[in-house]
């Protein structure tokens, strides 16, 4: 099932789910038009779909300026280009400052992969005022999530029951429940939306960009990747080297890993963030109220989740808070340093017998709002990994592997080990063990690794460096906490960032942040 370790899910995105139609796959029809010729419409954005999670319609910005929607036809295929194609969904807000000093568009992907870009941009536009003063801000929907030809698998009432199961089995009846329960999800994908399944892979997403980099006008991409969206700029700049302009890469997904090897990582990532939030409540002079001492924090919050596997508690009514659930709701708390007090007051009224709050970060990491309905980000997450990964897990190997990942994470080992089996029986075959991302020939690309990142650990941004071949990456550390280092609000990293975005000034490589 959609977990963490499937789930690279940004930390913007994540904080747009806590705060809380569908589009088909365009006209179906051929179109012989030169695809790069098209002219955008930009109009009033509407309210999100049910897709995108829903809600109202985009504010104006705080300093004057509305959002702007738009569609751009893609090629269904890319193999077939000028076969059938669906309609990708765009936002924008335009450049604030002197025209004369436009230096074109900043195209954000805030990753996942299967967040909605149309939803997270104007959340946190504010946040990039700096570089909107020389740059259009430009997101998008990936295909395959939110208005872009949308993946669709099971139905609000379906996922409810299936995020609700166990996903850490104790025995052979529940191992068997959550087999049955993957193969169903992944043939409801199957069954909705047969069509576009073969044509979510990054690779595809990666010739988007490049087609949408033409009909904005720009001669070469300026890009601001965020999780899994340094992973769609990395496979990106592998695919059009010459046609990088300026580019950071933040929270950094390691190229170089399997998905084992990365569920693996994310084990150690989340239980490291999980031990910093234990040293963070303990340390403080007031006393921390979910335990005495770090180990007492974590060896409470264990005891937790063993009580919930045993015996669910009330959750948000009709629903109860199961072990899956509150580790779920956990392991969202642990993205941003932000939400550490949410985890505190989610476990101190767990213990009390109350599991709304761990719920509602369950809920959020899963894209469900607070009217019971989900966006697509789980379905079209699994979609795009499966698409991509081409090794499959079944549950034998997994339990070979338990020990490893226990040993790894005690509290996170079996969650993300058990996440592993979710593109078993897919429909599509994996492209690849991991993506290429070797780039020569590239303009130099801004590398910021977050010592404290719990979903894309610190090691990736190393790595992503010498993947991408030398004189390409250029790395930059951040030592903090929480998933992604620009929103942090670091001045040294937004300096860094928006030196080398507005003015070209590429910072030293192995500068650090502190």
């Amino acid at each position: 099932m959609p977990n963490p370790s499937r789930l690279r899910a940004a930390a913007l995105t994540t904080a747009v789910l806590l705060s809380s139609v569908l589009a088909g796959c365009g006209d179906g029809g051929k179109d012989d038009e030169d695809l790069t010729a098209q002219k955008l419409s930009w109009e009033d954005c509407p309210a999100p779909s049910a897709a995108e999670g829903g809600g109202a319609a985009p504010s104006p910005l705080p300093n004057g300026g509305d959002w702007q929607c738009a569609t751009m036809k893609a090629p269904l295929d890319w193999s077939d280009p000028k076969g059938d194609t669906i309609d990708l969904a765009l936002i924008r807000a335009k450049a604030s400052g002197d025209e004369s000093k436009r230096i074109g568009s900043l195209i954000f992907n805030f990753g996942g992969p299967g967040g909605s870009g149309v939803t997270t941009l104007p959340a946190f536009g504010e946040d990039y005022a700096a570089l909107r003063t020389r740059y259009d801000l430009v997101s998008f929907d990936p295909r395959g999530v939110g208005r872009s030809a949308p993946v669709e698998c099971e139905s609000d009432q379906q996922l409810d029951a299936y995020f609700q199961q166990d996903a850490t089995p104790d025995d052979s009846a529940e191992r068997t429940k959550l087999l049955d329960n993957t193969r169903q999800f992944n043939a409801a994908c199957e069954k909705n939306s047969k069509r576009i399944l073969p044509h979510v892979r990054t690779t595809d997403a990666a010739r988007d960009l490049d087609l949408m980099r033409e009909v904005l006008g720009d001669d070469k991409l300026y890009y601001f990747g965020i999780s899994y969206g340094t992973e769609l700029g990395g496979v990106y700049a592998h695919l059009f080297p010459k046609n990088v302009g300026r580019a950071v890469f933040d929270a950094v997904v390691d190229p170089t890993q399997n998905p084992e090897q990365g569920s693996l990582g994310q084990a150690k990532g989340f239980q490291l963030a999980l031990d910093n939030f234990a040293e963070d409540c303990t340390s403080k002079e007031e006393l921390c109220p979910v335990g005495d001492s770090p180990q007492d924090v974590k060896d409470r919050i264990a005891q937790l989740l063993k009580d919930l596997d045993r015996k669910p508690i009330p959750g948000i009514f009709p629903r109860q808070l199961t072990q899956t659930a509150a580790t779920n709701g956990i392991a969202q708390a642990l993205y941003s340093k932000e939400f550490w007090q949410y985890l505190t007051e989610g476990l101190q009224e767990a213990y009390d017998g109350d599991g709304r709050i761990l719920m509602s970060l369950s809920d959020s990491m899963n894209g469900r709002n607070d009217n019971g309905e989900y966006s697509n980000i789980a379905a079209a997450n699994v979609s795009i990994n499966c698409a991509d990964d081409r090794p499959r897990y079944n549950a034998d190997y997994v339990e070979r592997k338990l020990p490893e990942f226990r040993a790894a994470s005690p509290l996170f080992g079996d969650f993300l080990a058990w996440g592993m089996v979710s593109c078993t029986d897919w429909a599509v075959p994996g492209a690849a063990d991991h993506p290429d991302v070797s780039a020569p020939g590239s303009a130099p690309i801004l590398v910021v690794g977050n010592t404290g990142d719990p979903a894309t650990p610190y090691e990736g941004a190393r790595r992503m460096v010498e993947a991408l071949g030398k004189g390409v990456g250029v790395e930059l550390t951040y030592k903090g906490q929480g998933h992604g280092s620009y929103d942090s609000k670091n001045k040294c990293v937004q300096g860094a960032v928006n030196g080398y975005l507005l003015n070209g000034k590429v910072p030293a490589a192995g500068t650090v942040c502190t």
